[in-house]
């Protein structure tokens, strides 16, 4: 090593962190290590020195970032082939452009050219944000041997052929790629990944008989009801995982049986009374298994014990509902999305699964009111809430958790085109003081004792059942209130014969 090599790369305290690493650069305010040179490839706006609006690598007397020029750095960051300044990687190619050269190797279909049928997915991943987190994914072993295969044809490209490939973590990340992009027609994700656990757990299954029953049973009971919900909407996880939960405690229900000597042609009042004598929470998924069996004359029809309402999840009361709404909408220290979040959950009553299928479509503001399309018609927000949710709905293609510029969920989130996951939704959150069940159980009841349930339902996207139970244990009075249309028509005459004598 030159000495001007071991001067480039020697150990010093960094200017910025003053961490002691490796030196990156050395600009004018002193050694700049790699973890803050990259921090500051990343800073654009506009210049306080010369107003101009570009790159701000540079720091000024009071620590504001400022460009390169007002900062007296000699090194430029404009790249060679299309003039971005930013980040420049090898052959002083910045990260898009190197994007598309190393999206060239890997989608050349033979003719050194991107394969057609790929140029979509090429295109979409060059219009995402931060396009290094890219390069890096690009850099997996399993990435490159699929996108070859893809792009030369050794894997055919339909959703049979990627279900047949490993590792299926990649291979579910590249198919949501895939969807997003429109290469592959869309087909729910849930659902997909669903079959595939379905397909592992049976295999884990050692008597056949029993293997048999729950491929039927999932066959004809479970992927149908699945499927069915996911013509009407994407499917959340936590449906699915409950389909899982009925496989798992069926699978555990018939190896207890078979230890005590019976098949399910021969089951007893006894042997359902002793599955569920202990941890019954954890052994109620089996009976929407025990029922089918019933009802397709598989078993014996026999009692199963009724469901136990949790008692533990007591709604709020009514001023901690609003002092904690008043306390999230005034707080500018907490996050906007959550924010927004907890504003629909301790307003109109909304689930976390639901909140998260919102999209941005579904906001729909006139200049003059903001309304959410939570059922029909549209609900409005109150003022303070609404300049909350114009704000957040102008900064969700900004969101660096958004995983594509063409998602249009309201809350975007990692894998491309899916929205967040309800739990992470849910733990936020919980973290500012918002119980989500609690919350919005107080929000439905004291709804539904200032309007008919009818109407809370329909506006709100409630079953007309769900929300008559409601009524009726909040104490409501609204149990005579007949639903439909309620508009005020004038009152006609009936017609009499002529001639007919008037009494």
């Amino acid at each position: 090593m030159t000495p001007e090599e071991y001067e480039r790369w020697m150990i010093r305290d960094c200017a910025r962190c003053g961490r002691r690493a490796s030196k990156s650069a050395e600009w004018s305010d002193g050694p700049i290590c790699r973890t803050c040179y990259d921090r500051a490839m990343r800073v654009r706006g506009c210049c306080p020195g010369c107003r101009a609006d570009r790159l701000l690598p540079g720091r000024n007397a009071t620590g504001t970032p400022i460009c390169r020029d007002c900062a007296g750095i000699v090194r430029d960051f404009f790249c060679d082939r299309c003039g971005f300044e930013g980040l420049l990687l090898g052959g002083r190619l910045c990260e898009r452009c190197t994007l598309a050269d190393t999206l060239g190797r890997l989608l050349d279909d033979g003719t050194g050219h991107v394969a057609a049928s790929l140029q979509p997915l090429a295109t979409s991943l060059l219009e995402m944000d931060r396009p290094k987190s890219r390069l890096i994914w690009l850099r997996s072993p399993n990435v490159v041997r699929l996108l070859r295969g893809l792009a030369t044809g050794s894997i055919p490209l339909t959703h049979d052929g990627l279900h047949q490939e490993t590792p299926w973590r990649t291979v579910v990340h590249l198919r949501d790629l895939l969807m997003d992009s429109g290469v592959l027609p869309r087909v729910d994700r849930q659902l997909l990944l669903y079959q595939r656990w379905l397909a592992e757990r049976l295999a884990t299954i050692e008597d056949p008989e029993h293997r048999r029953l729950l491929q039927h049973f999932a066959t004809w009971h479970q992927m149908r009801r699945l499927r069915s919900k996911a013509e009407k909407g994407p499917l959340g996880r936590s449906q699915t995982n409950q389909t899982k939960q009925e496989i798992t405690q069926a699978g555990a229900f018939l190896a207890q049986l078979a230890d005590r000597g019976r098949t399910i042609e021969h089951c007893q009042q006894a042997d359902l009374d002793a599955w569920h004598t202990e941890k019954l929470a954890t052994r109620r998924p089996a009976q929407t298994f025990l029922r089918w069996c019933m009802k397709t004359g598989r078993m014996p029809r026999l009692a199963l014990p009724p469901q136990v309402v949790n008692q533990d999840q007591t709604p709020l009361h009514q001023h901690h509902r609003l002092a904690v709404l008043r306390r999230v909408i005034n707080d500018d220290s907490l996050p906007l999305r959550v924010r927004i979040a907890a504003a629909l959950v301790l307003l109109y009553a909304q689930p976390v699964t639901r909140i998260v299928r919102l999209t941005v479509d579904d906001v729909i503001d006139d200049g003059t009111t903001v309304t959410v399309r939570l059922g029909d018609p549209p609900s409005p927000l109150p003022e303070p809430v609404a300049d909350l949710m114009r704000a957040y709905v102008q900064s969700c293609q900004h969101l660096p958790y958004a995983s594509s510029r063409s998602s249009q969920w309201l809350f975007p989130g990692r894998q491309p085109g899916q929205p967040m996951n309800p739990v992470s939704l849910q733990v936020h959150l919980r973290e500012i003081g918002v119980p989500p069940q609690r919350g919005r159980t107080s929000a439905i009841r004291q709804l539904v004792l200032q309007a008919p349930a009818p109407v809370i339902a329909k506006a709100l996207g409630y079953h007309d059942k769900t929300a008559t139970r409601l009524v009726t244990e909040a104490g409501g009075t609204w149990s005579r209130y007949a639903p439909g249309d309620h508009t005020r028509q004038p009152a006609t005459r009936p017609s009499r014969s002529i001639g007919r004598p008037r009494t």
